[in-house]
């Protein structure tokens, strides 16, 4: 089993600005829902589209390709980062230690290996970022893996109902995983992060070139303005976050075991005493959930 990262000294840096208020902390209105439903939507109808063309041989570089393609067609012009794909051990990231090593690369999908596909288009203002996990042929270490992500679906919006500091549910979806036999993949993310914020944002109707440095490189100068203009590390749910629960998140449990890696991500409503996914009828529940006892 790799030695996870868990809580690193970007994850500290961040609990100390946490406590500041970000303009995304504020109860969720309808025409908010409908706007994050609408981005979120598209975004899974691109990687379910793209996911019926996918063949043995391809790579991780043209399937992203074609998912940009596929968003640019249906009108998308902004992102909050650019689409990802990881086949096989690449979604694992194990002794990752450079942020472009998180990249889409040339690595050949085989029919036997499961798959992430992650995609955020901005639609009209809200950030659909979304992450769906799949296979060409039936993997049973991504069944088993998708079945103990959808029973943690139905606990995490109990979570954020309770008492629970967004700190302490970090901890206890680290503590679950591993209990049950899977390695915690998202403590291996930048900062480590469980989820993030997503919000309306302000951008105008052009796309800006990529930032060619670093972590940045993937992500939108769009993308990149907005999360620093929110204050960037309040919106991240690391294991050391300290902020309030409110608002709307971009929730991403990803794990492993064996040499798969599986995700789900998908938009949480929070409002003051209530927690719920903005939508039930999402791909991976639709895929996964015969599964579910």
């Amino acid at each position: 089993m790799p030695m996870q990262k868990q809580s690193g000294i970007l994850s500290k840096i961040s609990s100390k600005i946490s406590r500041y208020h970000s303009s995304s902390v504020k109860v969720p209105g309808n025409a908010d829902k409908n706007g994050f439903l609408k981005a979120q939507r598209l975004a899974y109808k691109c990687v379910t589209e793209i996911e019926k063309e996918m063949k043995e041989g391809w790579t991780e570089i043209q399937t992203v390709k074609l998912m940009e393609i596929f968003l640019r067609d249906h009108g998308v012009k902004t992102f909050l980062h650019r689409p990802f794909a990881w086949f096989g051990e690449h979604a694992r990231f194990d002794g990752y230690k450079r942020f472009t090593q998180f990249h889409p690369g040339k690595k050949l999908l085989t029919a036997n290996e499961s798959f992430i596909l992650d995609v955020s288009p901005v639609v009209e203002g809200y950030i659909g970022d979304i992450g769906y996990s799949s296979s060409l042929e039936k993997n049973y270490e991504l069944e088993a893996g998708m079945d103990y992500l959808l029973r943690l679906r139905d606990k995490i919006p109990r979570y954020f109902e309770s008492e629970m500091t967004s700190q302490e549910i970090w901890w206890q979806i680290d503590k679950d995983a591993k209990m049950n036999g899977f390695d915690n993949i998202h403590a291996l993310y930048p900062f480590a992060v469980l989820g993030h914020r997503v919000y309306k944002v302000h951008l105008p109707s052009y796309s800006f070139p990529l930032i060619p440095i670093s972590f940045a490189s993937w992500f939108s100068f769009q993308g990149s303005f907005e999360f620093l203009s929110h204050k960037v590390l309040p919106e991240l749910l690391t294991p050391d976050h300290q902020g309030k629960k409110i608002g709307f998140w971009a929730i991403e449990p990803h794990l492993g075991r064996g040499k798969t890696g599986f995700k789900f991500e998908e938009i949480l409503v929070v409002e003051k005493h209530r927690a719920y996914w903005l939508d039930d009828e999402v791909p991976h529940v639709k895929k996964y959930k015969k599964a579910v006892i």
